[in-house]
């Protein structure tokens, strides 16, 4: 393992909601954003009900008053260079096809999600 002076700063962002919640949708693309233009690695891992945020389309009017669209949160995110994991379980368990995933979302499984969770200076979960 490197040595800890040498890490570069990384979080996991978790996003378990979907529209039935959509701050809880919102927030963690927003935060995420944020820790890039900080020059901080930010990961976002969507999981449970969250895999809908990455179906083409899904995103179109997931939006709140005073925050940016989600569709604008997407783009940007994977403008800076941000990586989407989708869980691979949650998506079968839906009868989602990695086809109807929106370009940029990785779908994976737990040992890649626990890798993630484990290299990250932080992990926060929405």
């Amino acid at each position: 393992m490197a040595d800890d002076a040498n890490k570069a700063e990384k979080i996991l962002y978790m996003v378990t909601k979907g529209r039935e919640d959509a701050e809880m949708a919102l927030l963690p693309f927003i935060h995420a954003v944020g820790a890039q233009s900080m020059d901080v690695e930010a990961v976002v891992v969507v999981m449970a009900n969250g895999v809908n945020l990455v179906r083409k389309g899904y995103a179109q009017g997931i939006a709140l008053p005073h925050m940016p669209p989600l569709t604008e949160l997407l783009d940007n995110f994977l403008k800076l260079g941000g990586r989407i994991l989708v869980c691979g379980p949650c998506i079968k368990s839906r009868a989602i096809a990695e086809d109807d995933l929106i370009d940029g979302a990785t779908v994976v499984g737990a040992a890649t999600l626990t890798e993630e969770a484990l290299s990250a200076n932080a992990v926060m979960n929405y």
